[in-house]
């Protein structure tokens, strides 16, 4: 019988949860995410497959990655993912994946950037829906106002990862600029 496969992730945010299958990742969650109870019973539910624990493929490298994403080694991601969601929510997810390493957007912007510059509480709405955190960037998605706005996997962690990003790509930039001097 065909099953997804379920890990435990320990990174320096906490523990996240991943499941995929043999060819790709379906989800990857904080643990202390409000409201992941109902996120793995919607993917039972639209995979129809039971979760269970194991080992594959892309549980495996979804690991490595993080572990050199949380170094600085890793600006974009690998594994393969299957993103389940409404076609809205997954043109949002693509625009996501568009904001550069180390930078923010608001949600306007992110509206904008979709075409739909009214619909930034759906974009939002959208955003909040991502079931793959860190690798679809969700937490790079600030208010107009400069504030960090909402994230499922805890402020303190957009907090951490928006930090992080931003120091390795400042370190990254430092490092270039060394490097032409020396030319």
């Amino acid at each position: 019988m065909k099953a997804l496969n379920s890990a435990w992730i320990d990174t320096p945010c906490g523990s996240m949860l991943a499941v995929a299958d043999e060819n790709a990742l379906f989800l990857l969650e904080f643990c202390e995410r409000r409201g992941l109870q109902h996120e793995i019973e919607r993917l039972q539910k639209v995979t129809q497959l039971e979760i269970v624990r194991g080992k594959t493929a892309p549980l495996i490298s979804i690991e490595q990655e993080l572990h050199l994403y949380f170094q600085g080694n890793l600006k974009t991601f690998h594994t393969p993912v299957q993103i389940l969601g409404t076609p809205f929510q997954q043109q949002v997810w693509a625009a996501l994946l568009k904001i550069p390493y180390g930078t923010t957007c608001s949600y306007a912007e992110l509206a904008q950037s979709i075409k739909k510059p009214s619909a930034f509480r759906a974009v939002a709405n959208a955003n909040g829906a991502n079931q793959l955190a860190i690798l679809i960037p969700c937490h790079r998605v600030i208010y107009s106002n400069g504030t960090l706005g909402g994230y499922g996997g805890g402020l303190h962690n957009k907090q951490y990862l928006l930090s992080l990003e931003k120091t390795f790509s400042e370190k990254s930039l430092s490092k270039k600029r060394s490097l032409l001097n020396l030319i």
